[in-house]
């Protein structure tokens, strides 16, 4: 298939070619018309296809996150948004040549600050009980950006839709049998991607496919469009760069100073044609006296003395311990042996972030736990009902009471849970981690210590993968 499409793509830039030498012949207007027409019928088509992805999939999931309402909703809107920016970069490359890539940098900007939001929107609701739901959305978005991806743009959307489905699983897995509107939130969000992969194996197999004869694409997006009055330009992002493009064009970017390594080290025998020769007299290992002399210089020279720090001083946050609506906010604690939070409800959600030295005990049943950013934290809880999970963090230590269901250990070195005996059957994924152990009671008062897997073997069976836990004899 993908040889069949890269013969039909190769036969319509011969079209394209036949169509220019005919628009500038004698009496070659009309056939030019015709191959032209046929060009356009396939533009049509290609735009055609991503419409029919717009109101599928995508009117499905807006469709079933309003259902839901709450952030998921406005998470929704976000990625519409970001959906119809790439439309109108879409149409653009059918009629303009690619630019420089500097140029399509610019192009590019308005879809990747929306990206940038999508994302930074999960970060704002780390204490939402729709946080999976975000999660989903904001490991995944990124898949837009395979407008930027050469050769195979494909694998590409479907890595971004692997790393959506770590958090569509939680999703299915507090939902599937108590809410189905969430199960058909799943599958329309996972569909967006499938059928995304889909349009770029039928269009773009190789990457996106420009204009050969239109003009060159000009510098902002919103002016190629031709939908209706073009909006103001976004302003300059306050964040950082875009998340997919190539930025090495930066002066003081690390890629260019490693560009600029490189072709002085690709000069071969070249690069000692700069070389001054040195001779014994000036050699400071032959000739102790210079030697004495250059340090004194080295010593003198006000180049090598230490200046005065100019930086700013760090921003101390003033700690906090309180019940904002639903979600209880923990944050900033530095030294604090006794923090507790009682009175709790159901519904209710913690969020501890930036503690540091610190213990905290959680009384009753609260909805979920995240621990975000934390080091040398204790924390102690009754029961939770859905998920509690540490993340970003160093040295925690947990401890649960009566139960809970999963907890999730994200991006974080040294974690010791203590489970109780209601809470054996507990599920326990871990990405990205190191130096975790699981205590189990044993007895009244004793607890086994196993250590989680951190290595893994994957073989080929002759059908599939298969990973287990390896050893690596000391």
């Amino acid at each position: 298939m993908e040889a069949l499409v890269e013969r039909l793509e190769q036969a319509v830039v011969r079209l394209e070619a036949v169509a220019v030498k005919l628009q500038h012949c004698p009496g070659g207007v009309a056939n030019g018309d015709i191959i032209s027409n046929m060009i356009n019928g396939g533009e049509s088509q290609i735009m055609e296809a991503f419409d029919l992805l717009l109101s599928g999939s995508v009117s499905e999931y807006v469709k079933t996150s309003t259902s839901i309402g709450g952030e998921v909703a406005k998470h929704a809107e976000m990625v519409n948004n970001a959906m119809q920016i790439q439309r109108t970069f879409l149409k653009m490359a059918m009629t303009h040549q690619e630019p420089s890539k500097t140029e399509l940098a610019d192009l590019l900007r308005p879809l990747s600050e929306q990206i940038h939001e999508v994302q930074s929107f999960r970060e704002k609701n780390r204490g939402s009980s729709l946080f999976n739901h975000l999660s989903a959305v904001s490991e995944s978005i990124p898949a837009l950006g395979w407008v930027a991806v050469c050769q195979k743009p494909g694998p590409y959307v479907k890595e971004m839709n692997d790393a959506a489905m770590f958090y569509t699983n939680r999703v299915l897995k507090d939902y599937k049998d108590t809410d189905g509107r969430h199960v058909e939130w799943v599958r329309s969000y996972l569909s967006i991607w499938t059928e995304l992969q889909t349009y770029i194996k039928d269009h773009h197999t190789t990457g996106l496919v420009w204009s050969k004869t239109g003009p060159v694409a000009p510098s902002s997006l919103f002016n190629a469009s031709s939908d209706g009055p073009c909006p103001p330009p976004p302003p300059p992002p306050p964040g950082p760069p875009p998340v997919f493009l190539d930025n090495s064009a930066a002066p003081d970017d690390t890629a260019a100073q490693h560009s600029a390594l490189f072709a002085q080290l690709n000069q071969g025998e070249a690069i000692t044609k700069g070389l001054k020769h040195v001779s014994d007299e000036q050699k400071t290992h032959k000739n102790p006296n210079l030697r004495s002399q250059g340090e004194r210089t080295h010593q003198d020279s006000p180049a090598k003395r230490p200046s005065a720090s100019v930086r700013a001083p760090a921003k101390k946050h003033s700690p906090v311990l309180e019940l904002e609506g639903k979600k209880w906010r923990v944050e900033y604690q530095d030294q604090s042996r006794d923090l507790l939070i009682e009175e709790t409800e159901l519904r209710q959600v913690v969020y501890v972030f930036s503690c540091n030295s610190s213990t905290l005990q959680i009384k009753g049943k609260v909805n979920s736990i995240i621990v975000d950013s934390c080091k040398k934290l204790g924390l102690v809880f009754d029961s939770a009902v859905g998920i509690v999970e540490i993340i970003n963090s160093r040295d925690v230590q947990l401890q649960v009471m009566g139960k809970v269901p999963t907890i999730s250990i994200n991006k974080t070195e040294g974690c010791h849970v203590y489970l109780s005996k209601d809470s054996l059957d507990c599920e326990i994924v871990s990405a990205k981690s190191s130096e975790m152990n699981i205590l189990v009671p044993e007895g009244e008062d004793d607890y086994r210590e196993f250590p989680v897997p951190e290595q893994f073997k994957t073989v080929w069976d002759g059908s599939s993968l298969v990973t287990e836990p390896t050893k690596i004899a000391g």
